[in-house]
């Protein structure tokens, strides 16, 4: 029997099938991408008609990075099923820049800041010698380690959330979770897939019930508004763009990680070396247009990776109907204001198992490797000190400003660090 399509990268599926299974991956990725740009306006107290236009245009570059991510331009794309979105990694660094400086400020060092990515992305080749199986698997546990408090987060009403931890966002949640279980391990078929899917949509019917949805948002947004090219003005700034330019490297790091996430979660292999680079050249030129339309850097999304590892999804149509879907709300903010009124807890109860389906895909690649003394060392070092670190970020509060903002954020860049420091410098185990 032929394996289904949609377990294959290449490959035509039936709209009826693809278009909820890319639904599927934008509803993991909404908030995560609207999230940065609604803290940093609120920060800087920006009047909302252009908070709303940034929100708009973040969903429409989403999609257009996305494209190029599953159909590669040249040398830009991994051609994997990778979706973009906002970083919330540059989230610490663009609240620092955008109180020092302001907004414009931020945007003029992600235009700097991409370029460098675009040219770190020209030079993986030479540097996988620091990205062994043994280093990416770290990375990609590191990531789900990282994002698991972020999903417990959304599971009990949002973080900052006045009714935090209420009885119904725990309810909503832990209804979201057992659809997905129940669908994912009795369904058949389209039922199994889409479980993700099915599980929000039956979360937010309940959310809905018990009157934890306000729908004004949606009846005041507008039909149809094209994305704004430069809403806001770039001015360059020199510490705005050391400081925006150390995360950039620092995401390339993430990208990789990413990316060899999503081979090794949904394909069972490495990824290649054109995939990375081509993967890091996408996050770079995506970076670049989204501060053309005044959005904060766009990176491959970590959920999305673990969605892909529950799933088993992999195939490009499918992912390309979700990007399709993107576009369209960056054209449609009432379609966008359906998505963002969503409770958290809806989101949180998908969350919880993407995340740490994340971690088990790591788990199983470096379950590929052979554990002894060195890496058993290399292990132990870099999730202990780098995820340690990132669980506990005021262990660093008496460091220099940089090393916080750097290292402090979620624990992945040190985990990286450490793990790639280890390998180069611990020798070889004789046999």
């Amino acid at each position: 029997m032929k394996q289904d399509t949609i377990y294959q990268l290449e490959g035509r599926v039936p709209l009826q099938k693809a278009i909820p299974l890319g639904i599927q991956h934008v509803l993991a990725m909404f908030l995560g991408n609207v999230s940065p740009l609604i803290i940093v306006c609120g920060l800087l107290q920006m009047d909302n008609g252009l908070k709303s236009m940034l929100i708009q245009n973040a969903m429409f570059i989403a999609g257009l990075v996305t494209l190029l991510q599953l159909y590669p331009i040249w040398k830009f794309g991994s051609g994997l099923p990778v979706v973009m979105g906002t970083s919330s990694g540059f989230l610490g660094t663009a609240k620092a820049v955008g109180a020092s400086y302001g907004y414009g400020a931020i945007i003029g060092a992600s235009f700097l800041g991409a370029i460098l990515e675009i040219v770190l992305g020209f030079f993986i080749k030479p540097l996988k010698k620091l990205f062994p199986p043994v280093v990416t698997s770290l990375v990609i546990m590191s990531i789900g380690l990282s994002l698991l408090p972020v999903g417990i987060n959304y599971f009990a009403g949002g973080s900052g959330a006045a009714d935090f931890g209420a009885w119904y966002h725990l309810l909503v949640g832990t209804i979201v979770v057992l659809v997905i279980v129940v669908c994912k391990q009795f369904g058949k078929g389209f039922v199994s897939v889409a479980s993700v899917l099915i599980g929000i949509a039956i979360g937010y019917i309940v959310a809905i019930a018990l009157d934890m949805v306000d729908f004004t948002q949606v009846a005041e947004a507008a039909w149809f508004s094209l994305p704004a090219f430069m809403p806001v003005a770039p001015t360059f700034n020199l510490n705005a763009t050391i400081a925006m330019g150390i995360m950039f490297v620092a995401t390339t790091v993430e990208t990789v990680g990413d990316i060899s996430g999503i081979a090794n979660g949904g394909l069972s292999r490495e990824a290649t070396n054109d995939e990375l680079t081509g993967g890091v050249l996408a996050d770079g030129i995506g970076s670049f247009v989204a501060a053309l339309f005044g959005v904060l850097p766009n990176t491959s999304f970590s959920q999305n990776v673990g969605l892909v590892a529950t799933t088993k999804v992999v195939n490009r149509f499918c992912i390309m109907t979700g990007a399709v879907f993107l576009i369209l709300c960056g054209f449609c903010p009432k379609l966008s204001a359906i998505f963002s009124v969503m409770p958290q807890s809806v989101l949180g109860g998908a969350a919880v198992i993407m995340f740490a389906m994340i971690l088990v895909s790591g788990m199983q690649s470096l379950q590929r490797e052979r554990i002894d003394g060195r890496n058993g060392m290399i292990i132990s070092l870099a999730l202990g000190l780098g995820v340690g670190l990132g669980m506990v970020p005021s262990a660093l509060a008496q460091c220099p400003e940089w090393v916080g903002q750097i290292f402090a954020q979620n624990g992945i860049i040190m985990t990286f660090v450490i793990a790639t420091v280890a390998n180069l410098v611990l020798p070889k185990d004789k046999d």
